[in-house]
Formats: C-alpha cells, structure tokens, sequence
C-alpha cells in the first residue's frame, strides 16, 4: 500500500515560497486553507506570542474606545509606520533579555536584532516562578520586564496569544524574518511584540485573520485600524481584503479624502492601489465641472486637488481656466512663494497640460514668479514644440501616454474647444482659424446644445465660434449652425470679411460654405443655423460626407476690413 506523505504543519520548508513571490504564498488571491480552529489554540501552536501594550503617543491618543466617525478616526487614531519603527528602535537598543532556566536561553546575554526588517523584540521562556514549557505567563517576568523600560515606555498590559509560526510566516515576510533570521531568538519559544493601545484590537483582528482568513469587523473605522497594522507587518492578504471591503462601502468625500491621505507605505502598496483609485475617481466625478463646485474645490487638500485635476474627463473652460485656477489654490494654501514654488515644481505642474494652454497664456507662465525659473521655461517650450507637431504625431504622443499617471499631451472635455491660428500682419490683418469638433461632441449637441471654441484674436479684438443644433425655420428640421462673436462688450465696432469652410469627401479638401462681412458691436455674432444645408440626421449619419475619421473639421478665415 503507498504511503502518501503529509507536510508537517510546523515544517516552514513545506509552505515557504524563495524570495517572497508575488505569485507566492503570501498575500496570495488563490483560496486558501482555513486555520481558525487553531487560533490560540496551545495544542496547535509550537509558539507563544506576548504582545505587549504601550501608551498612545499624545498625538495619537483616543479619545475613547472606539470612533464615531471617519472624521473621528482620522483625528484621532492616525499613526504611520515610520514613527513605529522609530519607537520600537529604541527599544531594541535598550531591551535586555531576561534569565531563564529554559536551556534555549543563555543567561545574562543581551541579543541584538540584526535584521532591519523584523523589529519585534524575542526574548527565552520567563521561568523565575519555575513554569515547564507548557505554562506561559507569570507576573513575576511581566514585572521585570516592566522595570527595564519604566525609563522608556509604560506596558499597560499583556496579552497572551498562542501560535503557529508556519501558518504566520506564511502570510507575513515579517513573521517570516522574524522566525528564520537564524539567531538564536529565533528558535525560542516566547516572542515580545510591543503595540500602541489604539492597535490592540486591529492587531487581534488581524491575527485571526491570518488563520480564518476573514474579519468580522465591518465598519470603515476598524477596517482602517486593520489595514494600517497590516500594512505595518507586511499582511499583504489581509489589506486586500481590508481594500476590497472598504471599496464596497458608499464612498464619501471625506473618506475618499481619508483613504488618499493614508501613510505613502499604505499608498504605496499594490493592495492598496485599488482602493486609491477608487477615492481618486470619486472625487474626478464628482467635482467633473470645476465651475459649479469653485469654492467647494479651492478648500480641498493637496491629495483631492490631484485627484481632480488629473482627470481626463474634467469639464473646465480651456486649460488655461486650470492653470489659473491652480494658481489660486496653490497661493491660498501656500502662503510663502519658496514653499509655493516646490509644490508647483513637484505636485501642482504635472497637472497642467501646458501643450494645449494659449500661446498667450504661455507668455505669462515664463514671467509668473510662482514657478521655478529653470522649468517655466522648459514647459513652454515642450508646449511650443508639440503645436508645431502635425496632427498625426500629436495624437501618437497623446496615446503613447495613455496609461501614464499624469498625462500632458491629451485633451480633456474643454467646454472651451482648442482651435489653431496662423496669423498674418501683411499686406493685410487676418488670421486662418481651425476648429474640429469630434463626431461624439457634434451628438451630444442635439437638439439644442452649443459648444464655444477658444478665444483668438485679430487686430487687437477677441473673437470665438460657436457651433449649435438648430431647429431650421423653414424646413422645420434640425441642424447644425456655426457662429463666429465678438467677446468684447460694449460700443466697440469692428468690420471683419469671413469665410466658413469645412473638408468634406471625397476629396477631403476644404470647401467653402459661406462668405460674408459684418460690422461687429459688443456681444454680438454672425453665422449660419444651417452650414451645410442638410437635416441634422444626414449631417450625423454613418455615410456623412462631413466626418473625416470621426472627426469634423471647420476653417474660418477672417481678415480686418479697410
């Protein structure tokens, strides 16, 4: 009869994965086995776990057991991991490990843990009351044990947990290290891990998890509890379970704020990145139009500014309303123009596409002082440089960035449209305007919508076009309408010939539609409801001879009247 051989439960070899793959055992997606029957059970654990818990540092005290609110726990029970490492560092470079009979502990040495990684302190089995490896705990050792670190820190209390190293290191490099760094510590019996109070019970939830693979809090507050501790000993599983069941909350702007403001070594890690994105894209949603939301948006911190302004989608006039807008904010949060000017250098500047501001507003970029004097000019010029591009190599540099985080090159829904202008002085004032409209925006027109391109100027004045879905007066049908205004108000006059053009096919070439002159007054537009003279759903059909790949392309030329 064979004989099957069953992996000892205890044997790390059997469950360890080199190098800590992410295909490997921890953090692992697959469905794993479920230990909980074993959580601090003595008769399935080969370890005993003193956790050992320290006052809260002022600053990250609570104000009582649990938190109300996210607001609450965010004031309250923030901690980052840094400052832990910190705390437990001096601890390491004081604590003594205390005499024991047990003969896997050499009396009167002190051991120092080598490894950066696995922080937390070992020590041999308290034995001054005379306890066989069997017993754990006594008050005799948690006395001594306090006497060496009344100079350093308070142990309020301990906690005795039982556990089965393999089943920890296999979720956790932490416990991992912890349990195979080859000193002598790591093949004792009794393990010391210090925590702030305000983590006792994340760190128990998160203990069982690693067994049951599951958590039985649910509320937002403690789910964050449990993945900072989680992030702090390197339970991957465990903050994705934390991300997953934090997604499928309703997400609010105060949480959505909260989750992008966690500690940058949460951020950071790939559990956590869905979790982000998912607070990013709510805050891009729901501040889309910037306008009707100015003031709401100008009191956000610099996390929701980001995640707002890096969106694709975002409805503003032209880019040149985001640099503006971005100014403000920056001045209204920083104060001093050298901390001003960092912010702008490293955060606010990458949420600028430069390439598609005007050239005018390029021009006050160079001399704005809140911007660095080696990279103003260095974004003009990359800006310059891509509208002299042809629109083929355009629109390649704009997808080759489209899984970029920050993109520079691709346009976002202006409710402004860009147009291009080729000036001339001579021998008379006039400019060739071009304006394309995607097929996508031309449908969203219907049946009364309008879209306005940027402005642009000849001979001093501003000028803008407008294009709009008319119902056609005599036909009774709609249609689509071109107009060309004036932006300055007032008794200013100003006598322009115009001439409206569009590509049309099979030739592809620009075909005049329309010639005329108009004297224009302040406020005023000339145009036509009907450019092409055809009904709104001939204009928008598949077979239309106005869309050339998708895209309707329009030409105005305008020339200032002697």
């Amino acid at each position: 009869m064979r004989v099957l051989k069953v992996p000892d439960l205890f044997d790390l070899s059997t469950i360890m994965v080199s190098d800590f793959s992410p295909g490997g055992a921890f953090g692992s997606d697959t469905t794993e086995p479920d230990f909980g029957f074993a959580f601090n059970d003595s008769n399935f654990s080969d370890r005993v776990l003193r956790i050992e818990i320290m006052p809260d540092s002022p600053e990250t005290k609570s104000d009582g057991d649990c938190c109300s609110s996210i607001a609450d726990w965010a004031r309250n029970r923030k901690r980052r991991r840094e400052d832990f490492k910190k705390e437990i560092d001096v601890v390491q470079r004081q604590e003594q490990v205390l005499n024991c009979n047990v003969p896997d502990t050499v009396d009167g040495l002190t051991y120092e843990n080598r490894d950066d990684d696995a922080v937390a302190m070992i020590e041999g089995s308290p034995s001054d009351v005379g306890l066989n490896c069997n017993q754990i705990g006594n008050d005799t050792a948690y006395d001594n044990y306090s006497s060496l670190n009344k100079d350093h820190l308070t142990v309020l209390r301990v906690n005795i947990i039982h556990i089965s190293s393999p089943i920890l290191a296999a979720k956790s490099p932490f416990f991992y290290k912890l349990f195979s760094n080859g000193m002598t510590e790591s093949e004792q019996r009794y393990v010391t891990l210090p925590v702030h109070a305000s983590e006792e019970a994340a760190l128990l939830d998160l203990l069982n998890f690693m067994y049951s693979n599951t958590l039985s809090t649910t509320t937002p507050t403690a789910l964050l509890d449990v993945l900072m501790v989680a992030d702090k000993f390197e339970v991957a599983s465990c903050m994705r379970y934390c991300s997953r069941l934090l997604r499928n909350l309703p997400m609010t702007c105060e949480s959505a704020l909260l989750y992008l403001d966690l500690p940058s070594t949460v951020l950071m890690a790939d559990a956590v990145q869905p979790l982000a994105d998912a607070a990013k894209q709510f805050l891009a949603a729901k501040y889309k139009d910037v306008t009707k939301f100015q003031d709401e948006v100008l009191n956000l911190p610099l996390a929701g500014i980001e995640a707002v302004f890096s969106s694709d989608d975002l409805q503003v006039a032209s880019e040149d309303a985001v640099y503006d807008f971005l100014l403000k904010w920056a001045r209204t949060h920083y104060p001093k123009l050298e901390e001003r000017r960092r912010v702008f250098a490293t955060r606010l500047g990458r949420l600028i596409r430069f390439p598609h501001m005007t050239c005018r507003k390029l021009k006050k970029v160079l001399t704005c002082n809140d911007f660095d004097a080696e990279i103003a000019p260095k974004v003009v010029l990359e800006a310059l440089f891509f509208k002299a591009e042809t629109p083929h190599k355009q629109r390649t540099l704009a997808s080759e960035e489209a899984n970029a985080p920050y993109r520079h090159f691709l346009e976002r829904a202006y409710k402004y449209r860009p147009v291009k202008v080729v000036e001339f002085e001579k021998p008379r004032q006039q400019c060739v305007v071009y304006l394309d409209l995607k097929r996508e925006e031309c449908a969203h027109l219907f049946p009364g919508g309008k879209v306005y391109s940027q402005a642009f100027h000849l001979g001093g004045q501003g000028f803008f076009f407008s294009a709009h879905c008319h119902m056609d007066q005599q036909s009774s049908f709609h249609c689509f309408g071109l107009f060309l205004g004036m932006q300055e108000k007032g008794p200013v006059t100003f006598a322009v010939d115009y001439e409206f053009a569009a590509r049309s096919k099979p030739t592809e070439d620009y075909i005049s539609k329309y010639k005329g002159n108009y004297t224009f007054t302040g406020g005023k537009a000339v145009g036509y409801r009907n450019l092409f003279g055809i009904p709104w759903t001939t204009f928008m059909a598949d077979d239309s001879n106005y869309f050339i790949n998708g895209v309707l392309h329009l030409r105005a030329e305008l020339t200032v009247r002697q």
